[in-house]
């Protein structure tokens, strides 16, 4: 069994049997849930979704999406991304929550759903907690035809990152720049590649990126070990 749940969401392998895997109805089931547990906060019905680059991602993200429109809940979909970037367009959006499809160091045939609250946080014990209950008991609702969520992209959130970090008081640019530095960047054809070339180039450093294609075919195994 490769089916992870947890308080702070769900991660497994893609495919198999539902239940013991990461399957469509896995990811439909826990997505439900918590869109529910959501709602039942209170919570602005919008929720910020963005994903790594794993091959598996586009089809888990469009299960997402689809889910939390059938609910009720708008979805702003940042596509391909990193964690902190749709941490950060959480609050931006004013959304009630954000889920990043990402399964972290685990290898390519992994997948998970990461669960932030309306501030861009991981969801606390406590949340996590009563999200598997409500997940339990299988009481999901979802909405009527006339109340369904919208879709739409969330265009330049990690422009929007990068400029966050270069505008911080302790972040001199102008001093990295004289030092001419020179950085290899390994991004194992995920979605550093989309933010780390144009934050070096911001400080005046020569990136050497590696594996830098954004299509979800690991180079390695992304565990960073020596």
């Amino acid at each position: 069994m490769t089916l992870i749940k947890s308080i702070s969401g769900i991660r497994g392998t893609i495919g198999g049997k539902a239940g013991d895997n990461l399957t469509p109805r896995d990811v439909v089931e826990f997505t439900a849930a918590f869109g529910c547990w959501l709602l039942e906060n209170g919570a602005a019905p919008k929720v910020v979704i963005g994903r790594d680059g794993r091959i598996s991602g586009p089809m888990v993200s469009q299960l997402v999406s689809s889910t939390l429109a059938g609910l009720g809940i708008d979805v702003v979909d940042l596509g391909p991304s990193t964690t902190p970037t749709v941490e950060m367009a959480v609050p931006a959006e004013k959304a009630g929550a954000g889920i990043i499809i990402t399964a972290s160091h685990n290898p390519e045939n992994w997948n998970a759903l990461k669960f932030l609250n309306h501030k861009g946080e991981f969801i606390s014990q406590a949340d996590g907690e009563a999200l598997l209950r409500l997940l339990d008991s299988g009481n999901i609702s979802f909405a009527e035809v006339g109340r369904l969520g919208a879709y739409q992209r969330g265009e330049g959130y990690i422009q929007y990152h990068l400029e966050k970090i270069l505008s911080l008081p302790y972040v001199d640019a102008s001093l990295v720049r004289r030092q001419g530095y020179k950085v290899v960047v390994d991004c194992i054809n995920s979605t550093g590649s989309l933010a780390l070339p144009p934050l070096l180039e911001a400080l005046g450093c020569e990136a050497i990126l590696l594996n830098g294609e954004p299509n979800g075919r690991f180079a390695h195994n992304p565990e960073p070990l020596p």
